[in-house]
């Protein structure tokens, strides 16, 4: 079901509450067998997905918020094997955000509450909360958050961690918040002892912590050996601190374990930006598992201006690292026809949030993909974004089917049209053949007017779709006949004045482009704008490449028999040959128009492949620049690879990268040749 922000698509109130009522159900269900039996079975990405899309309904349909809703809860149920403890300032949770957006509107609210903000960053550790109460300096009771307000006295499983003082440096009344944990090294340890004999392991080290810290034996909560750091005071303007990195200071000064080296004072987006990716790159280094970065206003005062909701702290959030393998349940599988005829099976997936975006289709390219992944309609299933951009299904959760799953069956009939499909000799993929098909032309019109083709600004998908259904272009050439119904775009809906002018003007310019732009939008079978820019370079015209016979195909560089196959049979077919002579008239440019190659020792004739996302430049205005100076660009990673540009999150390219011993260039290494290259 799709999330939108505002509304919630065609979905009527009855169906609505529906929906609050099945996500309350899941989320009470998840709370129960999370914090009261310790055995999850929904992961934190699912859960976190669940609570944000019954937040969103709730919001936009108050009538059906409940007073018992798991959105206005802050943590589990209290169980009755451990006294019950009253917390007198509550232990509320953080608001959790996704992305730099995100962040951007929290510090916007902020400064709109008229606070000038400075930051307090720190590590979100991967465990389990825990309030710590002294009296006279001494030790009094250890407390879990709970739901909030109850929690679970645990002193004496406390006393056993020896990273939390039993006697402080001074005799204080005093109340201290903070994480328990455990180590990734005793996690180790403790799995290995288990695997002897022959018990389950502990799945992680939260689940580790958690556990350990409910065991009625303090013994066994002993040998675990668990850590604490302590990050906040309650009541700080009771001693007369002002500042939370002053209160930080100040109950390390008691004795408490504070994590110094983690903990930053920033100021502004761009400081806070830093912090996430420095800790990004330093997470896997750490000891322990973290799960995020926390960030404060620092100033006790403008927390006290900014106060709190019913839930949450409006004074500090915490960013989630974005999960790189995450659950979501496939909902249907429905096929798409392609420019060429190719049919190919798409995921549609339950939203999900995947290394920052949300996901909600993925491609399944082919029968054979579906078939050997054993994908059935209705299965949990992981995905991971390929390559750090594009979503890819991963495998499939077979301990989450309950028999209700359907099995995958291959259509025989186009999707569109209804002509049977054709499996050509030697291939995989499934074709409708017939060129009249609308979906193969509207693809074909679409691909054209593509960024990487003839740069079309504006004439985006809705709008060829729009145009096709009312008649206005069925043809590539129809394009530029666009503005014979210049009256007629202007009088319909949502299209004025302006925006027509603009899209007539774009499709003018574009007859401008050089001849591989042209080429590429064309839509060749297996030629991509990288193969089109080499064929354009070669040939230099259009008439060049219409008279060039197999062999002159075949003998270039990276052209196998195939795409020569497919280039020879384009150039000869009356059809195409027509169209071209079409588009020569209305005075499109045939030619190549690129500057002569300059040269340089560290580009000219070498291989690049670029990951993760620059600073100084985006990857495409970066590839035209490699290429005008004859390198080449490539999306995988191989032998014949001579230099990998590796940006922010680079994904496994990166990896394959070293392994092969392929040099590599960072952002900053990159951004010095680039400097040098526009000297």
């Amino acid at each position: 079901m799709d999330i939108i922000k505002k509304g919630y698509g065609n979905m009527n109130k009855d169906e609505i509450k529906k929906r609050i009522d099945e996500l309350t159900c899941i989320l009470n269900k998840a709370n129960y067998e999370y914090y009261v039996l310790d055995n999850p079975v929904i992961t934190d990405q699912e859960f976190d997905k669940y609570l944000r899309e019954l937040e969103t309904l709730e919001e936009e349909n108050p009538e059906f918020s409940y007073e018992d809703s798991p959105t206005k809860r802050v943590g589990g149920e209290v169980i009755d094997k451990f006294r019950k403890v009253r917390h007198s300032i509550p232990m509320l949770s953080l608001p959790d955000v996704f992305d730099i957006t995100e962040i951007e509107e929290f510090d916007k609210k902020i400064v709109d509450n008229g606070v000038d903000p400075v930051y307090v960053c720190e590590y979100k550790i991967d465990g389990l909360s825990v309030s710590l109460h002294y009296e006279a300096g001494k030790l009094l009771y250890a407390a879990t958050r709970g739901n909030g307000t109850i929690g679970e006295d645990i002193t004496h499983n406390v006393k056993t961690i020896k990273s939390i003082p039993l006697v402080l440096n001074k005799e204080i009344d005093i109340e201290v918040r903070g994480e328990i944990y455990m180590s990734l090294q005793t996690l180790e340890k403790i799995n290995r002892e288990r695997e002897e004999k022959n018990l389950p392991k502990l799945q992680n080290v939260r689940n580790a912590a958690a556990g350990s810290i409910r065991q009625l034996d303090s013994s066994v909560a002993a040998k675990r050996h668990l850590e604490a750091f302590i990050y906040h005071l309650p009541n700080p303007l009771d001693y007369g601190i002002k500042t939370h990195n002053e209160a930080l200071s100040f109950m390390e000064s008691l004795g408490f374990r504070i994590n110094k080296k983690a903990n930053k004072i920033v100021r502004g987006i761009s400081e806070i930006e830093n912090y996430i990716e420095n800790v990004t790159n330093e997470r896997s280094n750490l000891s322990y598992e973290i799960d995020g970065v926390v960030i404060k206003v620092n100033d006790i005062l403008a927390q006290k201006k900014l106060g709190f909701t019913s839930k949450y702290p409006k004074w500090a959030i915490a960013y989630k690292f974005p999960a790189l393998d995450v659950l979501t349940k496939l909902k249907d599988i429905i096929f798409t026809v392609g420019r060429t005829g190719r049919i190919t099976p798409n995921a549609v997936l339950e939203p999900v949030i995947v290394m920052g975006s949300t996901v909600k289709r993925a491609t399944l390219h082919n029968e054979d993909y579906v078939l050997s992944k054993g994908l059935k309609i209705g299965d949990t299933v992981s995905i991971h974004k390929a390559g750090d951009v594009i979503p890819e299904v991963g495998e499939v959760v077979i301990e989450r089917r309950d028999g209700s799953e359907m099995p995958f069956k291959m259509i025989t009939n186009c999707p569109i049209c209804g002509s049977v499909l054709e499996k050509k000799k030697d291939q995989i993929d499934h074709y409708c053949m017939n060129v009249h098909c609308p979906a193969r032309k509207i693809e074909s019109l679409i691909h054209f007017s593509s960024r990487n083709a003839m740069n079309i600004d504006s004439l985006g998908i809705s709008l060829v779709e729009d145009f096709y259904n009312l008649g206005f272009i069925k043809t590539i050439k129809d394009i530029y006949a666009l503005k014979e119904h210049q009256k007629d775009l202007i009088e319909l809906e949502g299209y004025g004045k302006k925006s027509v002018s603009h899209l007539l003007e774009a499709i003018e310019n574009s007859k401008k482009n050089s001849l591989e732009k042209l080429l590429f939008g064309l839509g060749i079978d297996g030629i991509g704008d990288k193969t089109a820019l080499l064929l354009s370079k070669v040939f230099k015209n259009m008439d060049n490449l219409i008279d060039a016979s197999y062999d002159n195909f075949k003998n270039i560089k990276d052209i196998g028999p195939i795409l020569a196959s497919n280039l020879y049979d384009f150039f000869h077919n009356e059809n195409n040959l027509k169209l071209i002579n079409d588009l020569k008239e209305i005075g499109l440019n045939m030619n190549y128009l690129k500057e002569a190659e300059k040269f340089n020792i560290n580009v000219t004739n070498k291989r690049f492949v670029l990951t993760g996302t620059l600073s100084f430049m985006d990857r495409e205005e970066l590839s035209e620049l490699l290429e005008s100076y004859g390198g080449m660009t490539s999306s995988s990673v191989s032998k014949k690879t001579d230099v990998v540009i590796v940006g922010k999150n680079p994904g496994s390219k990166y990896d394959k990268a070293i392994d092969l011993g392929i040099t590599i260039w960072d952002n900053d290494t990159a951004k010095k040749y680039v400097d040098e290259l526009k000297a």
